[in-house]
């Protein structure tokens, strides 16, 4: 049961990471400095994604 939980969690998760990512890469052709901040965030989800995954 908890199982299903950690899924929904990861999905939910990888949704906001491909977000983040998006916007990252929209934000690399007019404001860099934004754009990193978006990359650094989605490596944060990434962190928490892995972690999720391993346990």
């Amino acid at each position: 049961m908890l199982n299903l939980f950690k899924r929904n969690s990861a999905t939910s998760l990888q949704k906001k990471y491909d977000k983040l990512m998006k916007e990252a890469y929209v934000l690399s052709k007019s404001n860099p400095e934004e754009s990193k901040k978006k990359q650094v965030e989605a490596q944060e989800i990434q962190k928490q994604i892995i972690a999720l995954q391993a346990a």
